[in-house]
């Protein structure tokens, strides 16, 4: 939460300065950012899933020269079914932040 909180006291710096704070494209409703969290999430989970598949050997069981072509694509179709299936839970808190800072109704 610390984290958190020294966005916000950044982000109040910033507008008390005259400067603008980070830009994010408007989301109109809470399911749009519902969707908008699923897809940094998927993003998100597709980093790590490539980093834990990158330490494995290339000559193992079903490695190989090809294995690097279909990994990168087979990590995100994962980190999709994960985030859609509720992820680690950033999808919920990334749309909740969302709504909060664009004033969304709360209704996700």
């Amino acid at each position: 939460m610390d984290g958190l909180l020294n966005s916000q006291v950044n982000a109040a710096l910033l507008q008390a300065q005259g400067q603008e704070g980070p830009r994010v494209a408007r989301v109109d409703s809470p399911e749009r950012a519902r969707k908008v969290g699923e897809e940094f999430e998927a993003v998100f989970l597709a980093q790590m899933l490539e980093h834990m598949m990158g330490e494995t050997s290339e000559d193992s069981l079903f490695g190989g020269a090809g294995s690097g072509a279909w990994k990168g694509m087979l990590n995100e179709e994962y980190a999709k079914v994960m985030a859609r299936a509720g992820g680690i839970g950033l999808a919920d808190d990334l749309a909740r932040e969302i709504m909060r800072y664009q004033d969304i109704g709360d209704e996700a």
